[in-house]
């Protein structure tokens, strides 16, 4: 098999993940973990590490657990980069959580499954199609969520992964493009009870989230030999949420979110730091300015409106530094809620210059229970 027939592919799903830094493209391993699973967040600018509020916060936050009633299970889906053409590219998730008591907090899990499609087997040096084999990858995450005091919450999430673009290896190289790995998460939250904003009177104390998250910590992949491993897109989110209005009929919502990738790439060829060194590493080098530019910012607003909850209104903007792959996008989405019931989409506003995500659509359900009163 043509090794770049599967590399092609990827690297056109690379360019819509944190991974271009500087003048180059870090290729991680697994970027698939990067994709933001739920229409809700997708429709506020792909970020929500502050909310925790529902059963995605396994993915954005887990320590939003803390903070939540009741159980729940969510399904979503979007046909992957609609906007180049790849008709059998797909990605489905799902999520759950219950609290037990006898824990002190609330268990959720998370599974995640990316379809690359069917792709073409070639001979070396002959394009003739000898054979078709289908690409995916997997991850299966279980987390762990509970407060260590009343406003701060925390959670950690460890996460099986597995990577399954080829059974096949190229003919000089031994080995597959199949591997399976694992990593982790840790989330906080902190919701104060009192918190004023100098010189104003203005009390944003219980309507204010602030959240940091460390993801996809783990040794990198390896597919052929060590040599050629990749890391996985160890990722720091730093986030804000605000409740502006909540009366009995209305509720807005602003949040924001800021992320970065911890991943040092040493040389040309690819190799980069251990895990545990890149989160300090990642920071040495160029200047401060420079090292602001490698963050990407999310905001967002949700209006709901009903008692209880009935439909809601979202509105995002995502924004990277066009040193570091220039990716800009709004995004829209809205959704209803009945009883149980919960249905959101979203919508990514965008050309295919300015994200190959440009035109992709998502779609989720949920049936929550349990919960009165969260």
């Amino acid at each position: 098999m043509k090794h770049n027939v599967v590399l092609m592919m990827l690297i056109g799903a690379l360019g819509v993940f944190d991974t271009v830094l500087a003048q180059g493209v870090i290729s991680t391993a697994v970027p698939f973990l990067e994709i933001a699973p739920n229409s809700r967040a997708s429709a506020m600018g792909e970020g929500g590490g502050a909310l925790g509020d529902d059963a995605w916060a396994i993915y954005w936050n887990p320590a939003g657990y803390a903070f939540q009633k009741g159980s729940e299970i969510s399904l979503s889906h979007a046909n992957w980069l609609p906007g180049l053409g790849l008709n059998d590219m797909w990605i489905a998730h799902m999520a759950y959580k219950q609290p037990v008591e006898e824990l002190g907090g609330m268990v959720g899990a998370q599974l995640t499954y990316l379809n690359y499609g069917e792709m073409s087997r070639t001979s070396a040096n002959d394009p003739t199609v000898i054979g078709t084999f289908t690409s995916y990858e997997a991850a299966l995450a279980l987390c762990y969520s509970t407060k260590i005091s009343d406003p701060l919450g925390i959670g950690v999430t460890a996460r099986i992964i597995h990577s399954h673009l080829s059974p096949f290896g190229a003919e000089e190289e031994q080995g597959n493009g199949i591997t399976t790995g694992f990593s982790f998460d840790v989330g906080l939250i902190y919701r104060p009870e009192v918190c004023e904003i100098p010189f104003t009177g203005i009390d944003l104390g219980k309507n204010l989230s602030l959240g940091a998250t460390i993801s996809n910590v783990g040794p990198a992949l390896t597919y052929i030999d060590k040599a050629q491993a990749s890391p996985l897109p160890q990722n720091l989110r730093l986030s804000v949420a605000v409740n502006l209005l909540e009366s009995e009929y209305n509720k807005i919502t602003l949040i924001g979110d800021a992320n970065r990738l911890l991943v040092k790439i040493l040389d040309t060829l690819g190799n980069s730091d251990p895990f545990y060194k890149a989160m300090f590493t990642t920071w040495s080098g160029g200047s401060f300015s420079d090292q602001l530019r490698q963050f990407n910012c999310s905001i967002g607003a949700e209006y709901w409106y009903g008692s209880p909850k009935l439909f809601a209104l979202r509105w995002g903007y995502f924004y990277e530094d066009p040193q570091m792959g220039g990716r800009e996008f709004m995004t829209f989405g809205a959704g209803i809620s009945y009883d149980l019931y919960k249905f959101d989409f979203s919508y990514i506003s965008a050309s295919q210059q300015d994200s190959p995500l440009g035109e992709t659509l998502r779609f989720t359900l949920s049936i929550g229970w349990g919960g009165e009163g969260q």
